[in-house]
């Protein structure tokens, strides 16, 4: 079932139109299946796994049946996160139900309510351990790592211990960008101040969390071997799989944490269309004024072309919009939540009457960043402004990182 979500792109261009060179890595879940995870038939550990349709090993095997079927082991959990186990569903009303291939109880840990959130502590209290195989996407306000997180505080009410299969950050370890979020601010899709764009593994973040946040939980990561902090997705070998319903493609991912800064807004960013975040627009927008004012923005590693598009669902849905492809030039060259800031800052400039972005500050964290483009300030100071801040969170990471 799995490989039906499998695109490979390992042979295909980069998010930056060039071919991409591939080496292969080997992920978490095919590395434990080298190492095991100990117990014995008489006394198998008892594990759950937080998964869904982006866990699966280098031959598009689930994560679920292979631990289902690995010796010493009894699966008894599924926990599934936000889009529910097949990665399909854009709503907070998920029911319980059964894998069908192993007839395992699966238990939604995405709902309307933060306690819908969180997994019910008298189920991981049954469990040894309760592994994680999420493929995260890099960017601050993806929900994936806030429930890796909210398993670091019910593990360590439980007394059991964590073990996160990590995977690689799909837009490269290399790169740290953006405003680091304000402290206090904390919601779902704000769970630890960090940058809009981390640079970082669900593995090492589950290692920052636990440190930093003081949860103490008993946590293993099993490393993926074989990935550089500069690889892109399409040079890592592996085969593509939607981590999400909107992001279908490294194109998408790399410009999601800037584009999914204004998604608050009253905007589209593309949703309900084949290309999410590669369109920004609204019907009050007029195309080639917003394209041609970005373009002389001179925005390093994208371009802007004129584009009318209608959305099939979400913002805007069944209305002409007017406003912008974004067309990737070199993306090492882009920083993302730049973008977004120039994004939010042109709309501002342009349509002073028409934009709405009230709600931007629960995306973008960072309430003296909202205010500066309130402001109008330059986009590029306040790319300056948030330097100090981030060259203290890069001090920071460097005690959590696992590759070079």
């Amino acid at each position: 079932m799995a490989a039906l979500f499998l695109a490979v792109l390992s042979l295909s261009p980069g998010a930056d139109g060039q071919a991409a060179s591939s080496h292969k890595v080997r992920t978490g879940i095919d590395v434990l299946k080298s190492t095991g995870l100990g117990g014995d038939s008489g006394h198998p550990t008892r594990i759950g796994v937080l998964t869904n349709q982006s866990g699966v090993d280098s031959q598009g095997r689930r994560t679920i049946d292979v631990l289902a079927g690995m010796a010493g082991v009894k699966l008894t959990a599924i926990f599934s996160p936000e889009h529910g186990l097949a990665g399909q569903q854009d709503t907070t009303e998920i029911p319980e139900e059964r894998d069908v291939a192993t007839g395992v109880p699966v238990y939604s840990v995405y709902g309307g309510t933060d306690a819908k959130r969180r997994p019910p502590l008298e189920v991981l209290k049954t469990l040894d351990a309760v592994l994680i195989d999420l493929q995260d996407v890099g960017a601050r306000f993806y929900t994936y790592r806030t429930t890796v997180g909210y398993f670091l505080e019910g593990a360590a009410q439980a007394g059991i211990e964590v073990i996160v299969l990590d995977r690689p950050n799909p837009i490269g370890g290399a790169a740290v960008e953006g405003p680091v979020s304000d402290a206090g601010q904390e919601s779902f899709i704000l769970y630890h101040p960090l940058p809009t764009r981390h640079g970082m593994t669900l593995g090492e973040l589950a290692l920052l969390f636990n440190a930093e946040r003081k949860m103490h939980a008993r946590l293993r990561v099993i490393a993926m071997e074989g990935w550089r902090r500069a690889d892109w997705y399409d040079q890592t070998g592996l085969a593509w799989v939607n981590p999400s319903t909107a992001l279908r493609s490294l194109t998408a991912t790399t410009l999601y944490p800037g584009v999914a800064l204004i998604e608050f807004d009253n905007v589209s960013v593309g949703r309900g269309t084949d290309t999410p975040f590669e369109l920004v627009g609204a019907p009050w927008i007029r195309e080639h004024d917003l394209a041609g004012y970005l373009n002389r923005r001179r925005i390093p590693g994208v371009r802007f072309m004129p584009v009318q598009f209608t959305p099939r669902s979400s913002a805007y849905a069944k209305e002409l919009c007017r406003g912008v492809q974004i067309e990737i030039t070199d993306r090492n060259a882009l920083d993302s939540p730049e973008l977004g800031v120039e994004l939010a800052a042109a709309l501002e400039k342009l349509y002073p009457q028409q934009h709405k972005m009230d709600r931007m500050p629960l995306l973008l964290g960072n309430q003296s960043v909202f205010e500066a483009i309130q402001r109008g300030d330059d986009p590029r100071r306040i790319a300056r402004s948030w330097q100090g801040s981030l060259k203290k969170f890069k001090r920071l990471r460097q005690r959590y990182l696992l590759y070079r």
